[in-house]
């Protein structure tokens, strides 16, 4: 996932276990590896992509491939097509077509990205049989819009039963359960999206995800145009704009992490109005440095830069 993976537990009143919680983290860290390994696009033997070489026809896929397309499926529902996997060929075209060149920024591609209507293309409808795990994808599909969320849910349920205290974090995707070591709650930081060496603010969460979508490092020139990975499917461009970040808070990360996209592809002039709609907890920094949160994300919000 071209990313760090953070599991931290806070063993207070249970009977320490050392042999115990050890399994419990390594099943937690194995979880990343196993939807990695059945998610990736960037390898083209994955299962999903040899689902995504021919996908008007019906595939038998592993369990946690089959869970995430569904997954997948309900969220771009529940944001009513904002959500889209099938923007895989529009970050491919754009050039985005390997994974760790992406992370550090300083990448230029020769591809050419041109818009197009997408307004003859309609809903995504992927169908699935859920008694053999197969699944006919209709389309080309990217799961990275909530593959990291759904691996740090699935993580959480490995720890769950060693305690109810403990922290998974992955490149942006947290889960906070029970209390930290000091015996309160959690506090994260929200990255600067600029390269700021100070947070933008400091949450305190307890059994809460959050999750922050940002453009610092998967950005890059495509011809003569800067790119970035959150792609707005109505364009098959890079959308967002006016934006630079967008932090939500809620009770699953997967969900806050397509939540995040969700907000941020609404660009700078309406995200506020589609965060009160949904009565999504966010905060948000604009691309002139200005720092706007909800009043759903305030109860959580310790410090935040003015």
């Amino acid at each position: 996932m071209a990313t760090e993976v953070t599991v931290r537990t806070v063993l207070r009143n249970e009977r320490f276990n050392a042999s115990r919680a050890r399994q419990s983290m390594k099943r937690a860290i194995d979880t990343f590896h196993e939807v990695e390994r059945a998610c990736t696009r960037f390898d083209p033997d994955s299962p999903l992509m040899r689902a995504n070489q021919s996908p008007n026809r019906y595939h038998q896929v592993p369990t946690l491939l089959y869970l995430a397309l569904e997954e997948a499926f309900l969220a771009h529902e529940r944001t009513q097509g904002a959500f889209d996997p099938r923007v895989i060929k529009d970050l491919v075209a754009l050039g985005y077509d390997r994974s760790l060149a992406f992370t550090s920024g300083g990448v230029t591609t020769t591809n050419v990205a041109t818009s197009r209507d997408r307004r003859g293309r309609g809903g995504w409808r992927p169908r699935f049989r859920d008694g053999t795990h197969e699944v006919r994808l209709t389309s080309p599909v990217d799961l990275g819009g909530i593959g990291k969320g759904l691996a740090v849910r699935w993580a959480c349920r490995q720890l769950a039963p060693l305690t109810p205290n403990f922290l998974v974090e992955a490149g942006g995707d947290c889960y906070c359960s029970g209390v930290s070591s000091d015996g309160g709650a959690w506090r994260v930081g929200v990255e600067d999206p600029s390269g700021g060496l100070e947070p933008l603010a400091v949450l305190s969460l307890r059994d809460r995800a959050v999750t922050t979508s940002s453009i610092r490092l998967r950005r890059w020139r495509s011809g003569d145009d800067d790119v970035h990975h959150l792609i707005d499917p109505r364009t098959g461009r890079s959308g967002g704009n006016g934006l630079a970040a967008v932090t939500v808070v809620g009770d699953d990360p997967a969900t806050a992490e397509v939540d995040c996209k969700f907000l941020f592809l609404a660009g700078r002039e309406g995200i506020a109005a589609r965060a009160l709609r949904f009565g999504i907890a966010a905060l948000w920094v604009d691309s002139s440095g200005v720092v706007t949160s909800t009043d759903e994300i305030r109860p959580h919000l310790v410090w935040q830069r003015s």
